[in-house]
């Protein structure tokens, strides 16, 4: 789990309930340090690209694209971190850019001809992992910053979702899985090696078992998320037909999930270039 949240904070009289409650307080915290994290550094950038006289101004610029275009806050601050800037003078922030349909998603039902939005895509795919996987639990995670960031949940407690909202560590099967770009099954949590002791308790306490962890890829192979189901007791390893059917559903929605990154996302950095410079931006 990532950057684990320090409790070292002095106790407070009350026995258990005010240690949980100094230790969520620490995740809170460092939540919401992560959160802004890559926001901040976005709008530091905007500032200094387009002489900006605040953070503020940089940080409305960030939120009336991400707003017009429906693209979350925080995945457009992101992107504009990562990607080159715009060349002097130019009209817009990213040439060029790849047009065309989305592509299909079969495994969910989904035609290129039938459009979607982001949400609701991560949505039916969390929802078609879990009918894969024969779980009742499950989260979708995005690679952000550096990090895998939870996106969607199903079934699991608050614990769960604040304490694993942020993962860049080894010690889970979503980080394995990402770093070595392929399937991996914990069949007992209880048991396994793969966590630490902080990262096993918040699992088991959810009423987790075991889990699975699909990666979901590009065509190039990079793991861009991580969908994984949670299931109330060990698991043995799961049917050839589910880790084709879960390969499937992460090359597609991957597939997808670029595709809405190249089309989408940079739709809205080239409004906010054509704002910051006050040059309109080609439809």
């Amino acid at each position: 789990m990532t950057q684990h949240p320090d409790a070292s904070a002095p106790p407070v009289s009350g026995g258990r309930p005010a240690a949980q409650s100094a230790v969520q307080r620490a995740i809170d915290e460092r939540n919401r340090r992560l959160a802004r994290a890559g926001v901040a550094r976005a709008e530091k950038l905007l500032m200094s690209r387009y002489r900006l006289s605040s953070e503020r101004e940089a940080f409305d610029l960030l939120r009336r694209s991400s707003q017009k275009f429906n693209i979350k806050l925080h995945t457009l601050a992101d992107v504009a971190i990562r990607l080159r800037g715009p060349a002097a003078g130019a009209r817009v922030w990213v040439p060029g850019r790849p047009q065309g349909p989305a592509p299909a998603l079969p495994v969910l039902g989904r035609s290129a001809a039938r459009p979607e939005s982001h949400s609701a895509v991560l949505t039916s795919a969390l929802r078609q992992a879990l009918r894969v996987t024969e779980a009742p639990m499950g989260n979708v995670q995005l690679v952000e910053n550096g990090m895998l960031r939870m996106e969607k949940h199903v079934g699991l407690n608050r614990h769960f979702t604040d304490y694993f909202a942020f993962v860049d560590d080894s010690t889970t099967s979503c980080a394995q899985a990402a770093e070595q770009s392929r399937q991996v099954t914990v069949k007992d949590v209880a048991a396994s090696d793969t966590f630490d002791e902080a990262s096993r308790e918040a699992i088991l306490d959810t009423g987790s078992r075991a889990c699975h962890s699909t990666p979901l890829l590009s065509p190039s192979g990079a793991v861009i998320g991580m969908i994984s189901s949670h299931h109330e007791r060990p698991l043995q390893d799961l049917a050839p037909a589910q880790l084709t059917a879960m390969h499937d559903l992460g090359s597609q929605v991957g597939r997808w999930l670029l595709w809405h990154r190249n089309t989408s996302v940079l739709t809205a950095l080239n409004h906010l270039h054509a704002n910051a410079t006050g040059r309109p931006a080609p439809a």
